[in-house]
């Protein structure tokens, strides 16, 4: 068994991006910046957005958090967005999620430029990605495509059981392990909370893709000798172990499945660090499209 270790994969990557924002800024040029909405208290919420605010800084990006109350209106949260797409020197904007039960989520993402929606989400980038056309792709499944990369996985030909159909994370996995790239060129089955014989589909999978939200929700009678499993899940459990009371597991009975896989994601430490990595590289991007 091979650990796919998030923090060895991501640390090459940000060096990669510390190179090319050192060769912006040595060219007179702004670095990326990246403006972060976070909106109620969620505790979550607050860590994730403070853990990209961090990379931010530690890549050489500019970044701006923008903070309000869970009373917020959804007018102002609008107004706010359109604002941040009218900035020339903001490159890339996100707002986390979840939002409070009054706010439209569909309507905020929709709201974001197409052209700094740099988690990928909005309407027009999923359809570009749809169609294999340039884009920017959701930054769950964007990291894990970095990391099979990096690892030299071949993916080609193998059977995929991706389990979680969300437009975050599941339905985009998908379609780009199907797509004919490499990684990629799977045949892909997509699973989800309605599909039967869940069991004997992930059996056969040389590849699973775990993003139901259910900790170990994949046992080791899912999984076949020599599987590549991918554990997207992020899942607090109560623990007599720390401190907090609680202890972070993934979607996958790590400790039981996986002397059964050929490679294997942890959690914490495996996909979370992808998709910062990937966020970075999208707004990266983003700020190439820049005239400014």
């Amino acid at each position: 068994m091979i650990l796919l270790d998030g923090k060895l994969v991501s640390a090459h990557i940000k060096e990669e991006i510390k190179k090319q924002v050192h060769e912006l800024t040595w060219a007179g040029k702004r670095p990326p910046h990246l403006a972060a909405i976070l909106v109620g208290e969620n505790p979550a919420s607050k860590a994730y957005v403070g853990s990209k605010v961090k990379t931010c800084a530690e890549l050489g990006f500019e970044s701006t958090l923008v903070e309000y109350p869970e009373t917020i209106s959804e007018a102002e949260l609008l107004q706010k967005i359109e604002e941040l797409n009218n900035k020339p020197d903001v490159d890339g904007i996100l707002v986390q999620l979840p939002l409070p039960k009054h706010i439209q989520e569909d309507k905020v993402i929709e709201t974001i430029s197409p052209t700094k929606d740099v988690d990928g989400f909005h309407p027009v980038n999923l359809g570009k990605m749809m169609l294999g056309l340039p884009t920017f792709v959701p930054a769950t499944p964007y990291g894990i495509m970095l990391m099979l990369q990096h690892f030299g996985i071949k993916t080609s030909g193998m059977n995929c059981v991706v389990i979680g159909r969300s437009n975050i994370v599941g339905t985009p996995m998908s379609l780009l392990l199907s797509r004919n790239t490499e990684p990629g060129n799977c045949t892909v089955t997509l699973c989800h909370s309605k599909t039967k014989n869940m069991k004997a589909l992930c059996a056969e999978a040389d590849i699973i893709v775990a993003a139901i939200g259910k900790a170990k929700y994949v046992t080791a009678d899912m999984v076949k000798e020599g599987a590549i499993v991918i554990d997207v899940g992020i899942n607090r459990i109560e623990s007599t172990e720390t401190k907090s009371g609680f202890r972070l597991v993934g979607d996958v009975d790590f400790e039981h499945v996986k002397d059964k896989c050929s490679f294997i994601t942890p959690v914490p430490g495996g996909v979370g660090l992808m998709t910062i990595c990937a966020l970075m590289k999208n707004t990266l991007i983003a700020r190439t499209l820049q005239k400014n």
